[in-house]
């Protein structure tokens, strides 16, 4: 279990989408919830947990969240190093648990694929 710091309150236990880069909500992901570009490239968001160090990029980012959650294809919460204000705002218009500040090892051992738990309404991430 890893201590963090919570953005957005909520609980989501999923299949893990890890991108050692930043991500761009405006420009990296489709309307489908696909990423488009960059390492994770023909994967899609949807009922995910998206792992990523921060956001880059266009304030209309948040509002791609909002597009995918309403579509149900948004991720099941967000894990970021540090999370910038594009990404939080997305995430609490959108109602998507949203931690930051993870302890480092964490990101270490984190993969594509594990089953991981958000739990931010507690304050802590786990890889099951």
């Amino acid at each position: 279990m890893f201590k963090c710091r919570v953005i957005n309150s909520g609980y989501a236990e999923g299949s893990a989408l890890v991108s050692s880069k930043p991500v761009s909500l405006l420009g990296d992901i489709n309307d489908n919830g696909v990423f488009t570009v960059g390492e994770l490239k023909g994967e899609c968001v949807a009922n995910r947990i998206l792992v990523f160090p921060f956001g880059k990029g266009s304030t209309v980012g948040s509002y791609t969240l909002l597009r995918l959650k309403k579509r149900n294809l948004a991720p099941l919460a967000i894990i970021n190093k540090e999370t910038e204000a594009i990404i939080a705002v997305g995430a609490v218009i959108a109602g998507i648990p949203l931690v930051d500040k993870v302890e480092e090892e964490f990101f270490l051992k984190v993969k594509t694929g594990d089953w991981v738990i958000a739990n931010a309404n507690e304050g802590y991430v786990e890889i099951k």
